[in-house]
Parts: C-alpha cells; sequence; structure tokens
C-alpha cells in the first residue's frame, strides 16, 4: 500500500508540473499574442505619418525641376509702362481741356526736348498757341511738323492745312461777354481743298509781292485766291472778300493803312462757276511824296469787294486831329464772307488777328 501511495504521488507531481509547463507557455505565447497585436497597431497608426511628412517636402521639389505642360497657356503679359513723353503729352491734353495752357506748354516742352521732332507733341503745342490766339507760335510750329515730312502722319496734313488755309472760321461771340470773339481752331475741321467744315468757300493762296518803284516808299501786291467747296453751288453777288492793310506808327503802334488801295479781278469772270480758284489782286502804295496825314479814316484802309462789280481804287480819307507819326507798311488780313457769314481768314503776321479778331458776321 505504501508502494501504491509513494508511486501515486509522485505521477501526481509530475502531471502538475507538466501541466504547470503547458500553462507557462500559453501563457508566454498569449502574452506574446497581445504585445505583437499592440506593436502591429502602432506600427499601422504610424504608417500614414511617414508619407504625410516626405508630401509636405516634395510639392516644392517637383514644382522646381518639372517644366509646364505644353497645353498650359503661358501667364499674361504685364501691360507696357508707358514712355515718359506719352505720359508728358497726357498730362498736356488733360491740362489744356481744363484750360491751364501754361502748364501745358511747360509739359509739352519738356517733351519736346526728350525728343525735338515729336510730331504728336508739336501738334498739340500748335493748337495750344492757336487757343490763346499766339498764331505767330502756332504757324512756326507748324512749319516744323512740315519739316518732318510725311511720317509725321495726319500731323503733317493738319499742318499743311493749317499754313495753307490760314485761321479758321472764328466762334461766335457768346451773348453778354466783353471783347472780341475768339478763334476756335482747336475743333474747326478742313477738308483737302483748305475749306472750313460747313464753309463753302475757302482761300487757297494768298501770296506778297513788293514791285521796285522809284515814286513809291511801298509798292505791295496781293494775290489772292479763293476756290468754293466741290459740287457747292455759289451766288457770287453774296460773295464779299474784305481786305485790310496795316501800319506801324514810329515803329511802335499798329493801325489801319492810309496808303492807296486799289484791287483788281485777275480772272475775268470770278463767279465761281467752275471749281478752279478766283485770283484777286489788291494792291498797297505808299507814294514817297505821300502829302496827306498819316491819320486818314480807318474805312479807307479795306477794300470790301463784291464780285460783279467794277471796283474802283479807294481813295486815302481826311485826316484826323491829333494824330502823328511816320509809317511803314506791316501787315494784312484777308477776310471771306459768303451770305454775311465768315468763310475763311488769312493774315500776315498772324498777330494782326489777336489784335483784329475778325466778325463772324459781315455788315450787310
Amino acid at each position: 500500500m505504501r508502494i501504491l501511495t509513494l508511486s501515486s504521488s509522485s505521477l501526481s507531481d509530475k502531471s502538475f508540473r507538466i501541466g504547470l509547463g503547458v500553462v507557462v507557455i500559453f501563457a508566454a505565447a498569449e502574452i506574446l499574442s497581445v504585445a505583437y497585436y499592440y506593436v502591429s497597431r502602432i506600427h499601422v497608426s504610424q504608417a500614414p505619418l511617414r508619407p504625410g511628412v516626405v508630401a509636405m517636402r516634395t510639392p516644392s521639389v517637383s514644382l522646381a525641376i518639372v517644366p509646364p505642360s505644353a497645353n498650359e497657356a503661358p501667364p499674361p503679359a504685364a501691360p507696357a509702362a508707358p514712355s515718359v513723353i506719352d505720359r508728358l503729352l497726357e498730362e498736356a491734353t488733360a491740362l489744356r481741356a481744363r484750360g491751364d495752357t501754361a502748364n501745358a506748354l511747360a509739359r509739352l516742352q519738356e517733351a519736346s526736348e526728350r525728343d525735338p521732332k515729336n510730331a504728336k507733341v508739336l501738334e498739340e503745342t500748335a493748337k495750344i498757341y492757336e487757343s490763346i490766339q499766339n498764331f505767330d507760335r502756332s504757324n512756326e510750329t507748324w512749319r516744323k511738323i512740315q519739316e518732318i515730312g510725311p511720317s509725321a502722319g495726319a500731323s503733317f496734313e493738319l499742318a499743311a492745312t493749317r499754313l495753307k488755309l490760314g485761321v479758321p472760321t472764328p466762334a461766335a461771340v457768346e451773348s453778354g461777354l466783353p471783347g472780341p470773339s475768339r478763334l476756335d481752331l482747336g475743333t474747326s475741321r478742313t477738308d483737302a481743298n483748305g475749306t472750313l467744315e460747313g464753309s463753302n468757300l475757302g482761300i487757297t493762296e494768298v501770296t506778297a509781292t513788293e514791285t521796285p518803284d522809284a515814286d513809291a516808299e511801298t509798292n505791295l501786291t496781293l494775290r489772292i485766291g479763293v476756290k468754293k467747296r466741290p459740287n457747292a453751288a455759289i451766288d457770287h453777288t453774296k460773295v464779299k472778300i474784305q481786305v485790310y492793310f496795316y501800319d506801324t506808327v514810329d515803329d511802335k503802334d499798329v493801325k489801319l493803312t492810309d496808303a492807296e488801295v486799289t484791287y483788281e479781278w485777275l480772272t475775268p469772270n470770278h463767279d465761281w462757276a467752275s471749281s478752279d480758284p478766283e485770283m484777286l489782286a489788291v494792291t498797297y502804295t505808299r507814294p514817297k511824296s505821300n502829302l496827306l496825314s498819316p491819320e486818314a479814316a480807318l474805312s479807307a484802309a479795306a477794300a470790301a469787294v463784291n464780285p460783279g462789280k467794277k471796283s474802283p481804287a479807294s481813295k486815302p480819307g481826311s485826316a484826323k486831329a491829333g494824330e502823328s507819326g511816320r509809317r511803314k507798311y506791316l501787315g494784312y488780313i484777308v477776310r471771306v464772307y459768303y451770305h454775311n457769314q465768315l468763310q475763311a481768314v488769312r493774315a500776315d503776321p498772324t498777330r494782326l488777328l489777336k489784335l483784329y479778331p475778325p466778325s463772324p458776321t459781315a455788315s450787310p
């Protein structure tokens, strides 16, 4: 019995150890599996973070080295900045529109110093001089454009028209405003024949020729061409051409002349039936032995021509008391009226138009 007892105890201890070892092994396996599970989850949860870091770094590199697609449109080019001359011209135009001609001329002068051959700058300068009735300077500027030649484009054509026609029709005097009417040259337009827009007649030429004369201090003839607008029907009895001569008195004062003035038609009919200009000759004669007072009536200084009628020579008028001085020929103003409406004006020197601006209408 004792043997059985000892044998049974030994077997029981051995079985216990085996069972305990199996439990330990299973426990270790369970612990390992649990540890593996959690370690795996940690790796899985961290794995997306790494590509995210790389993704944040790679775009700058890829943008730097990958060329744009051929199908992609290039970005629009930035507009070119205006040149200094263009900027000055724009400022001058805006200043002239506001009536600030002094600063406008200053801007144009600066632009002209940078580019003396810029036709647009010269054109704007000439228009400003015309707007303030400084016709000597405006004509000088128009001639500069002519010297540039046809490469000046529209400015060259405008200069040729201005110098050919003279001063366009003046604007009417506003009611209630004192003083002479202002010539609205900036908006007047002319065609290729030198006729003002809305006018039927234009001056094509005024040529002054001085003839040597032993008996005269001055013997000068104006050859004046007057042409109708194409397809216009002209009633020659409604045409009036006025020619005014002016003298300087003691080389300072400007007055209507007291010299002898005669006129003669060079074209036989002067009725404007054809498209050719009708030519008028007006002669200024100051005799050396002129004993008449230089203070003749102003009305004798101008020749008012009514085409179709015989024109006698004008005679100096009677003297006016209180006027004296030595006279010399200065220049002329030619005015053309039709139906008593001013059609065209020409003057030399042009400053006479500032002293004696023409009326937009003639007396009937």
